[in-house]
Protein backbone atom coordinates (compact mmCIF):
# COMPACT_ATOMS: atom_id res chain seq x y z
CA UNK A 1 0.00 0.00 0.00
CA UNK A 2 1.04 3.62 -0.46
CA UNK A 3 0.80 6.03 2.49
CA UNK A 4 -0.38 9.62 1.97
CA UNK A 5 -0.53 12.64 4.25
CA UNK A 6 -2.66 15.64 3.21
CA UNK A 7 -2.86 14.14 -0.27
CA UNK A 8 0.90 13.88 -0.69
CA UNK A 9 2.99 10.70 -0.89
CA UNK A 10 4.44 10.11 2.59
CA UNK A 11 8.05 9.18 1.78
CA UNK A 12 9.24 8.50 5.33
CA UNK A 13 6.18 6.43 6.25
CA UNK A 14 6.74 4.39 3.11
CA UNK A 15 10.42 3.81 3.82
CA UNK A 16 9.55 2.59 7.31
CA UNK A 17 6.86 0.34 5.80
CA UNK A 18 9.38 -1.18 3.36
CA UNK A 19 11.83 -1.84 6.21
CA UNK A 20 9.10 -3.52 8.26
CA UNK A 21 8.05 -5.71 5.34
CA UNK A 22 11.61 -6.93 4.78
CA UNK A 23 12.25 -7.47 8.50
CA UNK A 24 9.01 -9.48 8.82
CA UNK A 25 9.99 -11.85 6.02
CA UNK A 26 8.31 -10.62 2.84
CA UNK A 27 10.19 -12.11 -0.11
CA UNK A 28 9.44 -9.28 -2.53
CA UNK A 29 7.78 -5.89 -2.82
CA UNK A 30 5.14 -4.67 -5.28
CA UNK A 31 4.92 -0.86 -5.35
CA UNK A 32 1.99 0.65 -7.23
CA UNK A 33 -0.09 -2.48 -7.55
CA UNK A 34 -3.85 -2.43 -6.99
CA UNK A 35 -3.51 -2.05 -3.22
CA UNK A 36 -0.92 0.66 -3.83
CA UNK A 37 -3.62 2.81 -5.42
CA UNK A 38 -1.81 3.05 -8.76
CA UNK A 39 -5.06 3.73 -10.62
CA UNK A 40 -5.35 7.11 -8.88
CA UNK A 41 -1.72 8.25 -9.07
CA UNK A 42 -0.27 10.57 -11.72
CA UNK A 43 2.80 9.23 -13.51
CA UNK A 44 5.40 11.29 -11.66
CA UNK A 45 4.04 10.22 -8.28
CA UNK A 46 3.68 6.60 -9.40
CA UNK A 47 7.31 6.23 -10.37
CA UNK A 48 8.55 8.23 -7.39
CA UNK A 49 6.92 5.54 -5.23
CA UNK A 50 8.73 2.85 -7.26
CA UNK A 51 12.02 4.74 -6.93
CA UNK A 52 11.70 5.12 -3.16
CA UNK A 53 10.78 1.45 -2.77
CA UNK A 54 13.79 0.30 -4.78
CA UNK A 55 16.09 2.76 -3.03
CA UNK A 56 15.00 1.57 0.41
CA UNK A 57 15.10 -2.13 -0.48
CA UNK A 58 18.64 -1.80 -1.83
CA UNK A 59 18.53 -5.18 -3.54
CA UNK A 60 17.62 -7.15 -0.41
CA UNK A 61 14.40 -8.35 -2.04
CA UNK A 62 13.17 -7.94 -5.62
CA UNK A 63 10.97 -4.99 -6.50
CA UNK A 64 8.14 -5.73 -8.94
CA UNK A 65 6.65 -2.45 -10.13
CA UNK A 66 3.05 -2.10 -11.23
CA UNK A 67 3.29 -0.84 -14.81
CA UNK A 68 0.15 -1.87 -16.69
CA UNK A 69 -1.99 0.32 -18.92
CA UNK A 70 -4.79 -0.15 -21.42
CA UNK A 71 -2.68 1.99 -23.77
CA UNK A 72 0.10 -0.15 -25.23
CA UNK A 73 2.42 2.81 -25.80
CA UNK A 74 1.93 3.99 -22.22
CA UNK A 75 2.62 0.47 -20.93
CA UNK A 76 5.92 0.48 -22.90
CA UNK A 77 6.82 3.85 -21.39
CA UNK A 78 5.92 2.53 -17.93
CA UNK A 79 8.39 -0.34 -18.28
CA UNK A 80 11.16 2.13 -19.10
CA UNK A 81 10.16 4.36 -16.18
CA UNK A 82 10.18 1.33 -13.86
CA UNK A 83 13.65 0.38 -15.09
CA UNK A 84 14.92 3.92 -14.56
CA UNK A 85 13.39 3.94 -11.05
CA UNK A 86 15.34 0.81 -10.08
CA UNK A 87 12.71 -1.93 -10.31
CA UNK A 88 13.79 -5.51 -10.98
CA UNK A 89 10.70 -6.48 -13.00
CA UNK A 90 7.22 -5.19 -13.85
CA UNK A 91 3.70 -6.40 -13.16
CA UNK A 92 1.55 -5.98 -16.25
CA UNK A 93 -2.22 -6.31 -16.71
CA UNK A 94 -3.83 -6.83 -20.12
CA UNK A 95 -5.72 -3.82 -21.49
CA UNK A 96 -8.72 -2.90 -19.37
CA UNK A 97 -11.86 -1.11 -20.60
CA UNK A 98 -11.00 -1.72 -24.29
CA UNK A 99 -11.86 -5.42 -23.90
CA UNK A 100 -9.49 -6.75 -26.60
CA UNK A 101 -9.82 -10.22 -28.10
CA UNK A 102 -7.30 -12.92 -27.24
CA UNK A 103 -5.39 -11.92 -30.38
CA UNK A 104 -5.47 -8.31 -29.22
CA UNK A 105 -4.12 -9.33 -25.80
CA UNK A 106 -1.27 -11.21 -27.50
CA UNK A 107 -0.41 -8.26 -29.75
CA UNK A 108 -0.44 -5.88 -26.75
CA UNK A 109 2.10 -7.99 -24.86
CA UNK A 110 4.13 -8.67 -28.01
CA UNK A 111 4.60 -4.94 -28.56
CA UNK A 112 5.65 -4.47 -24.93
CA UNK A 113 8.06 -7.42 -25.05
CA UNK A 114 9.83 -6.01 -28.10
CA UNK A 115 10.71 -2.86 -26.16
CA UNK A 116 10.81 -4.02 -22.53
CA UNK A 117 14.03 -3.51 -20.58
CA UNK A 118 12.81 -5.61 -17.66
CA UNK A 119 11.28 -9.07 -17.13
CA UNK A 120 7.48 -9.09 -17.07
CA UNK A 121 5.08 -10.79 -14.67
CA UNK A 122 1.63 -11.03 -16.21
CA UNK A 123 -1.27 -9.96 -13.98
CA UNK A 124 -4.53 -11.65 -14.83
CA UNK A 125 -7.38 -10.11 -12.84
CA UNK A 126 -10.60 -10.22 -14.89
CA UNK A 127 -12.63 -8.95 -11.94
CA UNK A 128 -10.89 -5.59 -12.31
CA UNK A 129 -9.92 -5.44 -15.98
CA UNK A 130 -12.87 -7.34 -17.56
CA UNK A 131 -10.14 -8.90 -19.73
CA UNK A 132 -9.05 -12.51 -19.21
CA UNK A 133 -5.74 -13.92 -20.49
CA UNK A 134 -6.86 -17.41 -21.42
CA UNK A 135 -4.34 -20.22 -20.72
CA UNK A 136 -3.71 -20.85 -24.42
CA UNK A 137 -2.99 -17.15 -24.98
CA UNK A 138 -0.70 -17.06 -21.94
CA UNK A 139 1.24 -20.03 -23.29
CA UNK A 140 1.51 -18.35 -26.68
CA UNK A 141 2.85 -15.14 -25.10
CA UNK A 142 5.42 -16.95 -22.96
CA UNK A 143 6.67 -19.18 -25.77
CA UNK A 144 6.92 -16.32 -28.27
CA UNK A 145 9.32 -14.38 -26.04
CA UNK A 146 11.55 -16.83 -24.12
CA UNK A 147 12.82 -15.41 -20.84
CA UNK A 148 10.82 -12.19 -21.09
CA UNK A 149 7.57 -13.27 -19.38
CA UNK A 150 8.72 -14.94 -16.18
CA UNK A 151 5.49 -15.50 -14.27
CA UNK A 152 1.89 -14.62 -13.56
CA UNK A 153 -0.08 -13.15 -10.72
CA UNK A 154 -3.27 -15.16 -11.19
CA UNK A 155 -6.30 -13.54 -9.60
CA UNK A 156 -8.89 -15.44 -11.64
CA UNK A 157 -9.80 -17.75 -8.75
CA UNK A 158 -9.84 -20.63 -11.27
CA UNK A 159 -7.55 -23.11 -9.53
CA UNK A 160 -7.51 -25.61 -12.39
CA UNK A 161 -5.66 -23.03 -14.45
CA UNK A 162 -2.51 -23.59 -12.42
CA UNK A 163 -2.17 -27.04 -14.01
CA UNK A 164 -3.20 -25.83 -17.46
CA UNK A 165 -0.79 -22.89 -17.35
CA UNK A 166 2.05 -25.09 -16.13
CA UNK A 167 1.46 -27.43 -19.05
CA UNK A 168 1.42 -24.55 -21.51
CA UNK A 169 4.08 -22.25 -20.07
CA UNK A 170 6.52 -24.76 -18.57
CA UNK A 171 7.60 -25.68 -15.06
CA UNK A 172 9.99 -22.72 -14.80
CA UNK A 173 7.15 -20.23 -15.27
CA UNK A 174 6.39 -18.82 -11.81
CA UNK A 175 2.74 -18.86 -10.79
CA UNK A 176 1.73 -16.62 -7.89
CA UNK A 177 -1.76 -16.44 -6.47
CA UNK A 178 -3.47 -13.08 -6.57
CA UNK A 179 -6.08 -14.19 -4.03
CA UNK A 180 -5.09 -14.70 -0.39
CA UNK A 181 -8.13 -16.79 0.48
CA UNK A 182 -7.22 -19.47 -2.10
CA UNK A 183 -3.42 -19.25 -1.77
CA UNK A 184 -3.23 -22.60 0.05
CA UNK A 185 -5.16 -24.41 -2.67
CA UNK A 186 -3.20 -22.52 -5.34
CA UNK A 187 0.06 -23.85 -3.89
CA UNK A 188 -1.42 -27.35 -3.72
CA UNK A 189 -2.09 -27.15 -7.45
CA UNK A 190 1.56 -26.25 -8.08
CA UNK A 191 1.75 -22.52 -7.45
CA UNK A 192 4.77 -21.05 -5.70
CA UNK A 193 3.51 -18.16 -3.63
CA UNK A 194 1.18 -15.19 -3.48
CA UNK A 195 1.23 -11.48 -4.24
CA UNK A 196 -0.75 -10.77 -1.13
CA UNK A 197 -3.07 -8.05 0.13
CA UNK A 198 -3.05 -9.44 3.68
CA UNK A 199 0.75 -9.39 3.79
CA UNK A 200 0.56 -5.61 3.88
CA UNK A 201 -0.88 -6.00 7.38
CA UNK A 202 0.42 -9.41 8.52
CA UNK A 203 3.68 -9.96 6.64
CA UNK A 204 5.24 -12.29 9.21
CA UNK A 205 2.27 -14.66 9.35
CA UNK A 206 1.96 -14.68 5.56
CA UNK A 207 5.68 -15.39 5.19
CA UNK A 208 5.47 -18.19 7.77
CA UNK A 209 2.49 -19.65 5.91
CA UNK A 210 4.39 -19.74 2.62
CA UNK A 211 7.54 -21.08 4.29
CA UNK A 212 5.58 -23.88 5.97
CA UNK A 213 4.10 -24.97 2.65
CA UNK A 214 7.48 -24.81 0.88
CA UNK A 215 9.03 -26.92 3.65
CA UNK A 216 6.34 -29.57 3.25
CA UNK A 217 4.74 -28.83 6.63
CA UNK A 218 1.24 -28.81 5.24
CA UNK A 219 -0.41 -29.13 8.65
CA UNK A 220 1.23 -25.91 9.83
CA UNK A 221 0.39 -24.21 6.55
CA UNK A 222 -3.28 -25.14 7.02
CA UNK A 223 -3.22 -23.92 10.62
CA UNK A 224 -1.79 -20.55 9.53
CA UNK A 225 -4.22 -20.33 6.63
CA UNK A 226 -7.15 -20.83 9.01
CA UNK A 227 -5.75 -18.21 11.37
CA UNK A 228 -5.42 -15.70 8.53
CA UNK A 229 -8.60 -16.55 6.63
CA UNK A 230 -10.96 -14.08 8.38
CA UNK A 231 -8.43 -11.32 7.69
CA UNK A 232 -8.23 -12.29 4.01
CA UNK A 233 -11.99 -11.84 3.77
CA UNK A 234 -12.10 -8.67 5.89
CA UNK A 235 -9.66 -6.94 3.52
CA UNK A 236 -12.47 -6.77 0.96
CA UNK A 237 -15.51 -5.92 3.09
CA UNK A 238 -15.24 -2.47 1.45
CA UNK A 239 -13.44 -1.50 -1.74
CA UNK A 240 -9.70 -2.07 -1.53
CA UNK A 241 -7.59 -0.54 -0.10
CA UNK A 242 -9.85 1.11 2.48
CA UNK A 243 -9.97 -1.83 4.91
CA UNK A 244 -6.23 -2.50 4.45
CA UNK A 245 -5.36 1.07 5.37
CA UNK A 246 -7.57 0.87 8.45
CA UNK A 247 -6.02 -2.45 9.48
CA UNK A 248 -2.57 -0.89 9.31
CA UNK A 249 -3.56 1.78 11.81
CA UNK A 250 -4.34 -1.05 14.25
CA UNK A 251 -1.12 -3.06 13.80
CA UNK A 252 1.16 -0.06 13.14
CA UNK A 253 -0.21 2.88 15.16
CA UNK A 254 0.57 6.15 13.46
CA UNK A 255 0.46 4.75 9.93
CA UNK A 256 -1.70 7.12 7.84
CA UNK A 257 -5.11 5.78 6.91
CA UNK A 258 -5.59 8.37 4.17
CA UNK A 259 -6.46 7.18 0.66
CA UNK A 260 -5.11 8.77 -2.50
CA UNK A 261 -8.64 9.96 -3.15
CA UNK A 262 -11.41 9.84 -0.48
CA UNK A 263 -13.54 7.37 -2.42
CA UNK A 264 -14.26 4.39 -0.17
CA UNK A 265 -12.72 4.52 3.30
CA UNK A 266 -13.57 1.55 5.48
CA UNK A 267 -17.07 1.88 6.92
CA UNK A 268 -18.25 0.86 10.37
CA UNK A 269 -19.12 -2.73 9.39
CA UNK A 270 -15.79 -3.14 7.64
CA UNK A 271 -13.88 -1.80 10.63
CA UNK A 272 -15.66 -4.24 12.94
CA UNK A 273 -14.82 -7.13 10.58
CA UNK A 274 -11.17 -6.05 10.43
CA UNK A 275 -10.98 -5.65 14.22
CA UNK A 276 -12.41 -9.13 14.79
CA UNK A 277 -10.09 -10.69 12.18
CA UNK A 278 -7.00 -9.01 13.62
CA UNK A 279 -7.93 -10.24 17.09
CA UNK A 280 -8.55 -13.79 15.81
CA UNK A 281 -5.13 -13.78 14.12
CA UNK A 282 -3.47 -12.56 17.32
CA UNK A 283 -2.24 -9.34 15.72
CA UNK A 284 -3.84 -6.95 18.24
Amino acid sequence: MTPFRSGIFADEDYRAFVEWQIAEGSAGLVPCGTTGEAATMPKDEHFEVVRVCADQAKGRVPVLAGAGSNDTLVAIENVKASHDAGADAVLMVPPYYNRPSQEGIFQHFAAIAEKAELPIVLYNVPGRTVTDIQPATMARIVKAFPGKFIGVKDATGALARVSEQRAGCGHDFTQLSGNDETALAFNAMGGTGCISVTANVAPKLCAEFQAAWAAGDHALALELHDRLYPLHIAMFTDASPGPVKYAMTRVRPGFPEELRLPMTPAGEASRKAVDAALEFAGLV
